[in-house]
């Protein structure tokens, strides 16, 4: 969720799975050049072994396609997650499914245009997703790079609210502009990214769409937000645009639904916007962060131990900042982790043991603390 979730459960797990992976990584500032030195150095020696150590019996769920964004139900027993099956096809789209934790029993749970970031109501009667379907059914077309490596921040994006099996679709945003990676609090309050008022920033709802307030007011692509467990706080990527001319190319792209993504970090604030702080320094991209049961500790996708920015690893963190480690190492992405309700899984995204290039595939493992 970007994504988020973006989200960064953004727009299209291809974007997050191929294209994060094939751009270089925007230079390092000098501070963040230290903070990633700090983090080598405070990194467990177990770690540093290169050893899976908290994944045991790690199953692929997915095979083929674009497989991505896969989300616990309340319960564990079930995850939503976006495929597209039909490759890098122009015409092909992502669309919404649902499967039993195991892998067997998916069912496809959207029916046109582009879909991302689907997620379980609390009491698991009722799904959502975001989707263009709305402007065309047909798949919105990807974006040239006659702007040099952008993502598509399409305007036609809605969040819906359907029933598990996808009927009963209800529109709960209506405002132009993008609106998606949302996600759910344990009361049913929805957080969502949203360029509704020109910038890329986080808002909450209730569960019916009615009651929306704007979370974050800063210049820059905050977004990919996810509650606590208990519901108080809400972690996110983003970084706040200062540079004047950067800033400049950052509003003219959005203007297009573009965003060129480049460094971003991970931060937590309270659930009413306040306390905004804070959680990595590293440089690199560091998104799609989600929380681990006990509300203690992070969990997000990050390129920033690749020098060359192109491979992403998937890290846990505390709240703090402290204790930061390294979860896999595997040579392609890894990213879009979720833990279980329970804490005994952890589920996410990744391009190993891809048979061809591109492939991307759901992954279940024991989580070994």
């Amino acid at each position: 969720m970007i994504s988020q979730h973006t989200t960064l459960a953004f727009v299209a797990l291809a974007t997050f799975a191929m294209g994060f992976s094939a751009h270089p990584r925007a230079p390092q500032t000098t501070a963040a050049r230290r903070a990633n030195l700090l983090w080598r150095a405070q990194s467990s020696p177990a770690a540093s072994s290169g050893a899976e150590r908290h994944l045991a019996n790690i199953k692929q769920l997915t095979a083929g396609g674009e497989n991505a964004e896969a989300y616990f139900s309340p319960d564990g027993k079930q995850l939503i997650f976006q495929a597209n099956l039909g490759g890098a096809s122009p015409t092909a789209c992502d669309q919404m499914y649902t499967m039993n934790a195991d892998g067997s029993g998916k069912k496809k749970v959207s029916d046109g245009g582009r879909t991302t970031c689907g997620y379980f109501y609390p009491d698991g009667k009722s799904i959502l997703y975001a989707s263009t379907h709305l402007g065309s059914r047909d798949c919105p077309p990807r974006p040239s790079f006659e702007r040099g490596y952008v993502w598509p921040i399409y305007g036609s994006y809605d969040i819906f609210r359907a029933a598990p099996d996808g009927s009963n679709i209800r529109q709960l945003t209506k405002t132009p502009g993008y609106d998606a990676e949302a996600t759910i609090a344990p009361d049913g309050r929805i957080v969502f990214t949203s360029v509704r008022d020109g910038d890329m920033e986080i808002y909450s709802m209730n569960g019916d769409g009615t009651d929306v307030r704007r979370l974050t007011n800063r210049p820059g692509p905050d977004g990919g937000p996810w509650f606590s467990p208990d519901g108080r706080q809400i972690v996110f990527r983003g970084r706040p645009i200062t540079d004047a001319k950067e800033l400049a190319d950052y509003q003219t792209l959005l203007k297009q639904e573009l965003w060129r993504p480049t460094t971003l970090e991970i931060f937590v604030m309270n659930r009413d916007g306040s306390n905004l702080r804070q959680v990595t320094r590293l440089g690199g991209a560091n998104f799609a962060p989600a929380w681990h049961p006990d509300g203690r500790r992070i969990i997000f996708a990050s390129n920033s131990r690749d020098p060359k920015g192109r491979n992403f690893d998937i890290f846990s963190v505390n709240l703090d900042g402290s204790g930061l480690e390294q979860i896999t190492y595997n040579e392609t992405f890894d990213g879009f982790p979720m833990f279980s309700p329970d804490g005994k899984k952890l589920v996410f995204g990744s391009n190993r043991r891809a048979k061809t290039e591109g492939e991307t595939n759901v992954f279940m493992a024991d989580w070994v603390q």
